[in-house]
C-alpha cells in the first residue's frame, strides 16, 4: 500500500493495457487527475462525462470509475493514500478550470512535485506530503470558487447509488436484479436509467466491474483459477472460465500467459481492489 503522495503521468497511472483504465474499477488511493492535452470521456460513480483540456478529476479511494482519454491524452496524476493528512472530497468531482491564474498555480504545484519525486533527497516523503497539502488547498479554493452545481436529478442519484453498491458487492455473485431490489426499483427501470446516465445497461456496468477484477487477478497474481472464481462469487472454476472467455475473447490461461510473456507482474501497478482481500 502506498504510504505517501506520489505523482506520475496519466499513462503511467492508467497502466499498460487499455482494460486497466477503460473498464469500471476502483483504486486504493485518492487520485487527482489534471488533463493538459487531448479529450475523451470518463465514468465517475456511474455517470458518463466528457473530459477535456484543463479538466481536473478528483477520484476518492474506493470510487467506481473508468477513463478513456485516447492516445493523444496527456496529464499528470497525484495519488494520495487515505491515511495522508490531505483533506479530500467524499465524492468524485470534475472541475473545468478556466481561470488562467488557477491553472498556473496548479501547474507550479504539480511541476514541483515532479521535481521532488525525481530526486532521492532526505525527507522525500515529508516533502511530497507537504506539496499534497498545498494541492488540497488549491482544490478546496477552486471548488469554493466554482458555481454551485444544481441538485442532481433522480436518475443520477439512482445510478450513483447503484455504482456504490456494485463497488461494495460485485464479488458476491449477486445478479443485477438483487441490486435493483435493494434500491427499491425494478430491473427494467434501473437498466433504462443506466443506459441514459452511464451509457450502458445496469447488467453491463456490473459485468464490466467483474471483468476488470478477474483480469486483474489473472495478470497480477499467481492465484489458482479456482480461488479467483471463489473470490469473485462464481459457482465453479469452469463457469468462471466461460465468463472470462465470453467477455474478453481469451481463456484465463491465455490472459495469464500473455501477461507473463509481456512483462513481469511487479511492473504492473495493481488496479483491482477486492473486499476482504489483502
Amino acid at each position: 500500500m502506498q504510504d505517501y503522495p506520489r505523482i506520475m503521468t496519466l499513462a503511467q497511472w492508467a497502466g499498460p493495457a487499455r482494460w486497466q483504465s477503460e473498464l469500471p474499477h476502483s483504486r486504493e488511493t485518492h487520485a487527482f487527475v489534471w488533463v493538459t492535452r487531448g479529450q475523451g470521456r470518463c465514468l465517475l460513480e456511474g455517470l458518463r462525462r466528457g473530459v477535456g483540456v484543463h479538466n481536473a478529476l478528483v477520484i476518492p479511494a474506493g470510487t467506481l470509475f473508468a477513463t478513456d482519454l485516447g492516445k493523444q491524452g496527456f496529464g499528470l496524476v497525484c495519488t494520495i493514500p487515505p491515511v495522508a493528512s490531505v483533506p479530500m472530497p467524499d465524492t468524485a468531482q470534475q472541475l473545468r478550470v478556466r481561470d488562467s491564474q488557477a491553472q498556473a498555480e496548479l501547474a507550479t504545484i504539480l511541476e514541483t512535485m515532479q521535481r521532488e519525486d525525481n530526486t532521492a533527497r532526505h525527507f522525500h516523503d515529508e516533502a511530497m506530503s507537504a506539496y499534497a497539502v498545498l494541492l488540497g488547498v488549491w482544490l478546496r479554493r477552486t471548488m469554493i470558487d466554482a458555481p454551485s452545481p444544481p441538485r442532481p436529478p433522480a436518475s443520477e442519484r439512482l445510478v450513483r447509488a447503484y455504482a456504490a453498491l456494485i463497488e461494495r458487492d460485485f464479488a458476491s455473485g449477486r445478479p443485477m436484479a438483487d441490486y435493483a431490489a435493494a434500491l427499491g426499483v425494478t430491473p427494467t427501470h434501473l437498466t433504462r436509467t443506466c443506459r441514459t446516465v452511464a451509457g450502458m445497461s445496469a447488467a453491463q456496468l456490473l459485468t464490466q466491474r467483474i471483468v476488470h477484477a478477474a483480469r486483474g487477478f489473472l495478470v497480477q497474481s499467481d492465484h489458482p483459477f479456482k480461488l479467483i472464481a471463489a473470490m469473485l462469487g462464481f459457482r465453479s472454476a469452469a463457469y468462471f472460465s466461460r465468463f472470462v472467455l465470453h467477455h474478453t475473447g481469451f481463456t484465463p490461461t491465455q490472459l495469464r500467459r500473455d501477461a507473463e510473456a509481456s512483462a513481469p507482474k511487479t511492473a504492473v501497478a495493481p488496479a483491482t481492489r477486492m473486499p476482504g482481500v489483502g
